[in-house]
C-alpha cells in the first residue's frame, strides 16, 4: 500500500474509554508438535500514538515477559518463567458500550502476575468476566489451554490438541485473515520444520480480503476492508507488533517480538528465553 494511501484517513476509530486495543489476530498450535507444546503466532493492532513498552521482563514482576500498554498498565500478549501464556483479544461490535471498564489488558497481566492455575483462573474470571468490555482470553499452562469470553454471555472452552485461531470475532470464527493464519500455521506443523520465517511472513502478509468474504461487524465497509489483513499498514493506526511464542513439554522456549511504527515501518526486535533456568 502507497504511503500516501493511508486507510485509516478518514475512518473512525473508536477505543471506548480509551481502553487498551488488544492482540487482534491470533492462532496457536496446541499440543500438536513434537517439539513444541504450545507454538502461538499474533499481530496486535492500535493506535500508534498510544504510548507502549517493548517485550521485557517487568520490572515489578520479573519472571513476567511481556510488551506493556503504558497508558492502562496491562498487556495483550505475554508469558511467565514457568511457561504459562495469556492472550487476549477485543471483541467487534460498536453497539456494546461499557463505561469505567478495566483495562482487557489486564486479563493476560493478572493471570502471569499470579501464581494460579488456568483451571483455577478461568474458573474465577467466568464470575467477574461482565465487567470488562467484550473479549476473548486464552490461557495456557502445561496441562491445560482454555478460551474465555465474555461475548455474548460469559463462557469457557477447553481447547483440545489442535489448531485454533480468533481475531475479533468467536473462536475458529471464519474470517479471511483469521483462516488464512490458522492453515499457514498448521501448514508449518507439518512440515515440523524449525524454521519460523514462514510464520513472521504469515503476520506480515498484507492482502486485504474481497469484498464478499469480509465479516458484517457493524462498523461499515471502509473500516471492514481496512482491517482485513493480516498486518495493516497506517499512519494513525496499524500493527504494532507481531509476537512468536514457543514452548516445549518441559517449559522451556523463547517469546519473540517485533515492533512498527506508522506506516509500518520497524522499529525493532526483541528475543526473551523461557524457563526456570532461562
Amino acid at each position: 500500500m502507497k504511503a500516501d494511501a493511508d486507510p485509516s484517513a478518514g475512518v473512525e476509530l473508536r477505543k471506548p474509554g480509551g481502553q487498551n486495543r488488544p492482540m487482534c489476530l491470533v492462532a496457536l498450535a496446541w499440543k500438536v508438535h513434537p517439539r513444541w507444546r504450545l507454538l502461538l503466532a499474533g499481530n496486535r493492532d492500535e493506535f500508534h500514538a498510544r504510548p507502549t513498552a517493548p517485550l521485557a521482563h517487568w520490572a515489578t514482576s520479573p519472571h513476567l515477559m511481556a510488551g506493556q500498554d503504558l497508558q492502562s498498565g496491562g498487556t495483550w500478549a505475554g508469558v511467565e518463567a514457568g511457561g504459562r501464556v495469556a492472550v487476549v483479544t477485543n471483541v467487534r461490535d460498536p453497539a456494546i458500550q461499557v463505561p469505567g471498564a478495566p483495562s482487557r489488558g489486564q486479563l493476560p497481566a493478572g493471570f502471569l502476575q499470579s501464581p494460579d492455575s488456568v483451571d483455577h483462573r478461568a474458573t474465577g474470571l467466568l464470575v467477574a468476566a461482565e465487567v470488562f468490555a467484550p473479549f476473548n482470553l486464552l490461557l495456557a499452562d502445561a496441562t491445560d489451554c482454555e478460551y474465555l469470553s465474555n461475548y455474548p454471555t460469559p463462557r469457557r472452552i477447553t481447547l483440545a490438541p489442535g489448531v485454533h485461531a480468533l481475531s475479533n470475532g468467536d473462536l475458529d470464527e471464519p474470517w479471511p485473515k483469521t483462516m488464512a493464519l490458522k492453515e499457514r500455521l498448521a501448514g508449518w506443523v507439518a512440515s515440523e520444520r524449525d524454521d519460523v520465517g514462514p510464520l513472521w511472513a504469515a503476520l506480515a502478509d498484507e492482502t486485504p480480503a474481497p469484498d464478499e468474504h469480509l465479516p458484517d461487524t457493524g462498523v461499515g465497509i471502509d473500516l471492514e476492508r481496512m482491517l482485513s489483513p493480516a498486518f495493516i499498514r497506517g499512519e494513525r493506526y496499524g500493527t504494532r507488533a507481531s509476537t512468536l511464542i514457543a514452548i516445549d513439554h518441559a517449559g522451556h522456549g523463547w517469546i519473540s517480538e517485533r515492533r512498527f511504527g506508522p506506516e509500518g515501518v520497524f522499529e525493532g526486535e526483541t528475543t526473551l528465553r523461557i524457563g526456570p533456568d532461562a
